[in-house]
């Protein structure tokens, strides 16, 4: 399944059973509790099926003769299946209940980890909220199917036939009035099963917008009070809730009646038993003790039927849960190795090319997101091994996407971008990335302390590399200014620290990865000029003999860049050094002119 896939996720189907079956691996897979749950079970649907059979002997000899009957004989017995049945129940909850909490864990491990390999052109797509109610409710949903209802499941289809095999043996004629209604019972659930997987489909897709809601309520919570934006929000949020009970109500309707429906034709066949049995009586042919087995065995022939009918209406409602979950776990990421790639790494563990990134060239690289409009188109350049290239031009103009393409991101949809005259896309993803480093404008820290943060360029650093990084990044003395130093805590998100002081410590985490190919997004936006100059000083020694990209908009910051590229609609509309720019008066002199004067006109007023 592709991720375009993903983009129809509430097409109304009918149970998928070939998707059941692939989540049924996840049970499958504790195979020794898998096999004890299946001998419980079956433990507990015999043990259910001799309670009638003793019942029926017990008056059917009592009848017979009277006073005379071994009683004590038959209260052995029915303590002997007492046990039975309280050690399989034990059995019964502690297998379910093992295997749901191991199917819950594994579900989330692997869709977790699909989501580290998925392309960032995924997430263009798909909300937190939609993800969080993937991981959260859904998986509840599935692992609770997985473990009881397929307990359920092997317990009652047990039961069932084996009470009918035992009906139809002791009288056909009775065992077929019970059994008449189970056609019925059929097309019940059928008639209920489209209109209540469509509500439940309904449920799901409302509760992951509710979720996403919520995540951007909390995110940005600043920006709603300072525009006051409190009571539209409310007004929205109450919009979407009632659309969710809505379809919650619709949905508990018809699952609500679906059960009385099954119980009503239950008692419809334990009455017409009662009838046909006490007509039997009269005539003569069937003795009393037969019929009391039978009303025991039609009013425990409905009881896993009233059991498996409300599963089965769980089945109906998790089974836009089960896509959606499988959706994810089996999603394939737009950028990812090649089939040739792979079985070379297997084979050697390499890609087979050289360990270097050298030369990058991008040959008539163009590029759009999926249908949309044309971003990039015809980009032709040479980088030069340790040269410094910058990206300047108008927002929008395609200076990130040119970025991401050449971290491989993504990928372009034409042309060729090459390292070393090789096609990037034959060279290992993981090894291109490994030798990666990014600093963004908006940089991400993790929750944990700045060393941890730091720390995340390379696990392996010592306290004093981290520190030398720190100090290499221009961050040392902000945080030995800090009360407890490089443990201090950066909070959710760095939200301890200011936007300045969280973009020196993604530059010192880049720095501490040594990377070969270093990509600044603007990542100065938010430093002060002295902090700026000791950076360049620091990047020049760190980025000797390495290639490196940088984004900018305070154009004074890349005079020193080995080139200048001018980025407008997708297209270099100018290339060359600071001096060659300005000398040729284009759209750079332009640019760069305007922007001195605006700094000078800035520093008058500040003066």
């Amino acid at each position: 399944m592709t991720q375009e896939d993903w983009i129809e996720d509430d097409r109304e189907e009918k149970v998928d059973l070939r998707l059941w079956r692939k989540l049924l691996q996840y049970t499958l897979h504790y195979r020794k509790t898998a096999i004890a749950f299946t001998i419980v079970a079956f433990g507990m649907a015999s043990t259910d099926l001799c309670f009638p059979i003793l019942t029926g002997k017990l008056i059917a000899e009592v009848e017979e003769l009277g006073a005379k009957t071994d009683v004590a004989f038959y209260g052995w017995g029915f303590g002997v299946l007492t046990v039975c049945l309280c050690a399989n129940i034990w059995g019964f909850i502690a297998c379910a209940g093992k295997i749901r909490t191991h199917v819950s864990h594994d579900i989330r491990r692997d869709a977790f980890s699909r989501l580290q390999d998925l392309s960032f052109s995924f997430y263009d797509t798909k909300p937190v909220g939609w993800l969080m109610a993937r991981l959260t409710s859904d998986c509840n949903r599935l692992s609770n199917i997985l473990a009881w209802g397929v307990m359920d499941l092997i317990w009652g289809s047990t039961l069932m036939v084996g009470i009918s095999l035992a009906m139809l043996i002791y009288n056909w004629k009775l065992a077929l009035t019970v059994l008449a209604v189970v056609p019925l019972l059929f097309a019940v659930s059928v008639f209920f099963r489209k209109r209540i997987l469509r509500t439940s489909r309904l449920v799901r897709k409302t509760n992951s917008r509710i979720t996403a809601v919520y995540n951007e309520g909390i995110v940005g919570v600043r920006t709603s009070k300072v525009f006051v934006r409190q009571a539209e929000n409310l007004r929205d949020f109450d919009q979407l809730t009632d659309e969710m009970l809505d379809h919650s109500v619709r949905n508990a309707i018809l699952s609500a009646v679906y059960l009385p429906v099954v119980l009503t034709l239950s008692s419809v066949a334990i009455a017409s038993a009662l009838v046909m049995g006490g007509r039997e009586v009269i005539f003569g042919t069937v003795v009393i003790g037969e019929v009391v087995m039978f009303m025991y065995y039609a009013q425990l022939f409905f009881a896993p039927i009233q059991d498996l009918s409300a599963w089965f209406a769980e089945l109906q409602m998790a089974q836009a849960s089960a896509e959606r979950v499988l959706s994810l776990v089996e999603a394939i990421p737009d950028v990812r190795d090649t089939e040739a790639v792979r079985e070379r790494l297997a084979k050697s563990g390499t890609d087979g090319h050289p360990d270097a990134i050298g030369q990058i060239e991008f040959r008539n690289v163009g590029f759009r997101y999926h249908t949309g409009p044309q971003i990039i188109e015809g980009l032709s350049f040479v980088v030069e091994p340790g040269q410094t290239i910058a990206l300047v031009g108008a927002t929008g103009g395609g200076k990130s996407t040119l970025v991401n393409l050449l971290c491989r991101f993504y990928e372009p949809t034409e042309g060729q971008i090459l390292i070393d005259g090789i096609d990037y896309t034959d060279r290992s993803l993981r090894w291109f990335q490994s030798h990666l480093g990014i600093v963004l404008q908006q940089p991400h820290l993790f929750s944990g302390t700045i060393r941890d943060n730091i720390r995340y360029g390379d696990l392996e650093a010592t306290p004093q590399q981290i520190e030398d990084a720190a100090r290499l990044a221009g961050a040392h003395e902000f945080i030995t200014a800090m009360t407890q130093g490089y443990d201090t805590p950066v909070g959710e998100g760095g939200n301890q620290l200011s936007l300045g002081q969280k973009q020196l410590v993604s530059f010192a985490r880049a720095v501490l990865k040594r990377p070969r190919l270093l990509v600044m997004d603007e990542a100065t936006s938010s430093i002060d000029t002295e902090t700026e100059q000791l950076i360049q000083a620091g990047l020049a020694r760190v980025l000797s003999g390495r290639t490196s990209f940088v984004i900018a908009h305070r154009l004074s910051t890349i005079r020193a860049a080995d080139r200048i590229l001018v980025i407008e609609k997708g297209r270099i509309i100018e290339q060359g050094t600071h001096r060659e720019l300005l000398s040729s008066r284009g759209h750079y002199h332009d640019l760069y002119t305007e922007q001195s004067m605006r700094d000078i006109v800035r520093i008058d007023n500040v003066m």
